[in-house]
């Protein structure tokens, strides 16, 4: 379960638990006697007036679903439940079978019932046992004895068949493995097998006629007989109807199936099945949505009404551990990323690629954390494959790990826009919980190898179309180098839409240069001498038009190009500070050197040059080629892979985002 389901659960909890579960009684002996409500006290005197609670007595109680199964994780299942019942604090907790393993003989059945009882007995409050056929049926070298493991059962656990009462409600246990005592024969898919002996018809007379007084009965028992199938031949008809006779029994509970079952209302009784408390999941695979869970029900009784709501295992939360220590810890936990400390995987110009991989991992955490690792989706769909699979690392606190893999790719050129990446997840092992973090992905190192010397040759004119963050284009810091001094940035910009202060192409972070706009006002930004030194153009980009951008930095001025004819010009003196930031060619970096603040247009013939390239009016050029002054220059024609090539002698290709596209220029 990931982080965000397991919040919404708690608030869940912590929402449906505030509904009372005793009378809040202001004075007397019964709350519906009061004859003037507490009001709502307030110094407001002009507001809505909120009406008073209303007094209700009211409890609740949990039902757990079957445990058997799963064995020795379904006993770890069972532990959780037990510590989320504890934090709701019902008055009582039900089952409805199957509580161990069984099928055995006495020596191994009296070991797992001790077992079920130390982990159920750490309850602050009072449980009750529900027999099942794995509870009860008897399977080894010798032959059963009468009534295979009841007597076990009986002198471990209490009475096959049973009934009590608390507050306004009765309990009614029932027995459904009675089977054939004649025969010593028990079986759940044979219905002359599945009667209710005489005998515990006559109990459940009895009991039904000493909880006639109640608001509210409520019967459990372990096989759900009323769901037809192969329990066709039983009793149960004779069962419904006493039970319907009675006129007070609200809800039936059974477990069996391992699924969660509702079978609506007949003759004023609810019908459910609850699926498992650490019992086998069919498929070995929880889908909550489909009902192949770990979970429980909470029932809410008041006077005239009954409410029951499942929660899965693990759902509830102790509110008093999110201290500030614990928080910090999980953020802690949560920053742990892989540290690639392998060169990066060279990309060949044919699609294909080999490398070797190590990536370093390190806990700063107080507690341990778990870490799974495996390829991600995406890269295997672009056809990468590697040696990592599933790989499962224990990190303790303070312990740092390196794993190893190798990362391969065969020629095709259909590479696609993204790098190959690893998936991890995350789980913080704390003193009395385990948090399951979101999955992350993290990119593998990834440069491209030389490519043939006509590449660049003149082709299809194409453009970048920017249409959000995810569509710029990133350089990293470290692929090319702009000396301290004088230097020139231009572009060709189509904006489609002009709405907001957005970045066309920036290396900001109060440092280095960009150029912005500002509701469709340029400005070529430069930090020198601790500050932004901004040239601003007077007037608008036009819409849907392709404009010429040129921002030079000449050593005593920052003056802002359009379409060659200077609009803004500042006075700037200081060296400019730089940064370890990527480049990016639609948007700006944040912090973490994430792109924020995407413009929305077309972009076209970047180039970034040492020197000034313009002290005069100009005519703009439409294609660039390289020269000595150029430190980047990239066409927006062709790409290899995730690369858009840089036609510079830095050859620092940018890195396309997820949702890049080329397209002709028009």
């Amino acid at each position: 379960m990931n982080l965000a389901m397991r919040v919404s659960l708690f608030v869940a909890t912590a929402l449906f638990t505030s509904v009372i579960a005793s009378a809040h009684e202001t004075g007397g002996d019964h709350p519906h006697d009061h004859d003037t409500p507490p009001s709502v006290l307030t110094t407001r005197s002009a507001a809505k007036v909120i009406a008073p609670t209303v007094a209700e007595d009211g409890f609740q109680f949990i039902v757990y679903g079957d445990r058997t199964g799963g064995v020795p994780a379904g006993l770890k299942v069972l532990e959780q439940a037990v510590a989320d019942t504890n934090l709701l604090d019902p008055d009582l907790v039900m089952t409805v079978g199957d509580l161990i393993q069984g099928y055995n003989e006495s020596p191994e059945w009296l070991e797992q019932a001790d077992e079920y009882k130390q982990i159920m007995n750490r309850l602050k409050m009072r449980w009750f046992p529900v027999a099942g056929n794995h509870d009860i049926y008897w399977r080894g070298k010798t032959p059963a004895p009468p009534g295979h493991h009841e007597s076990n059962y009986e002198n471990h656990f209490g009475p096959l068949w049973y009934s009590f009462r608390h507050k306004n409600a009765g309990f009614i246990v029932l027995y459904s493995d009675e089977g054939d005592p004649t025969t010593n024969l028990k079986a759940f898919n044979a219905g002359a097998l599945q009667q209710m002996s005489q005998r515990q018809l006559d109990f459940l007379d009895q009991a039904l006629k000493d909880l006639s007084g109640q608001d509210h009965v409520f019967v459990f028992l372990h096989h759900p007989r009323w769901i037809g199938g192969g329990y066709t031949g039983s009793n149960w008809n004779t069962v419904h109807q006493r039970l319907a006779d009675a006129g007070n029994v609200s809800a039936v509970f059974a477990g069996h199936i391992h699924k969660m079952r509702y079978d609506g209302v007949k003759d004023g009784i609810e019908y459910y099945a609850l699926a498992t408390t650490g019992g086998h999941i069919p498929g070995d695979t929880p889908i909550p949505g489909a009902g192949h869970l770990h979970h429980f029900n909470v029932v809410t009784v008041r006077p005239k009404r009954i409410t029951v709501s499942s929660l899965p295992v693990g759902a509830v939360f102790d509110p008093k551990q999110f201290t500030p220590e614990f928080l910090k810890e999980i953020e802690l936990t949560q920053s742990i990323r892989p540290k690639q400390r392998s060169e990066d995987v060279m990309l060949s110009f044919d699609g294909s690629a080999t490398g070797e991989v190590k990536l370093e991992l390190k806990n700063s955490a107080g507690h341990p954390v778990e870490l799974t690792m495996l390829l991600s989706r995406e890269s295997l769909e672009s056809q990468w494959s590697s040696t990592l699979d599933h790989q499962h690392v224990t990190l303790q606190s303070g312990e740092t790990k390196t794993v190893e893999f190798l990362l391969r790719r065969g020629s095709n050129t259909d590479v696609g826009n993204s790098t190959p990446a690893v998936t991890l997840a995350k789980r913080y092992l704390g003193e009395n919980v385990a948090v399951d973090l979101p999955e992350t992905e993290y990119p593998i190192g990834l440069q491209l190898s030389e490519v043939p010397a006509d590449f660049f040759d003149p082709s299809t004119n194409r453009s970048l179309v920017v249409s959000d963050e995810s569509s710029a284009i990133a350089i990293r810091d470290d692929a090319f180098e702009l000396p301290a001094g004088p230097f020139t940035i231009e572009t060709w910009i189509k904006p489609t839409r002009q709405d907001g202060f957005d970045a066309i192409i920036a290396k900001t972070q109060s440092s280095d240069y960009a150029f912005f706009s500002d509701h469709g006002i340029v400005q070529f930004d430069v930090h020198l001498g601790g500050r932004y030194v901004s040239a601003i153009s007077p007037d608008a980009l036009p819409l849907n038009q392709w404009s010429h951008l040129a921002g030079v930095y000449d050593g005593n001025n920052v003056v802002l190009y359009i379409n060659g004819k200077r609009v803004a010009s500042k006075p700037a003196k200081g060296k400019r500070k730089p940064n370890r930031l990527p480049l990016f060619l639609g948007a700006d970096p944040d912090q973490g050197g994430n792109p924020t603040r995407s413009f929305v247009g077309q972009l076209d013939e970047f180039r970034l040059s040492t020197g000034v390239r313009y002290g005069d009016d100009f005519t703009p050029v439409k294609r660039h080629e390289p020269d000595a002054s150029t430190v980047l220059l990239h066409h927006f024609d062709r790409t290899v892979g995730p690369f858009l090539l840089d036609h510079s002698a830095s050859a620092a290709n940018g890195l396309l985002g997820k949702t890049s596209r080329l397209v002709p220029v028009q």
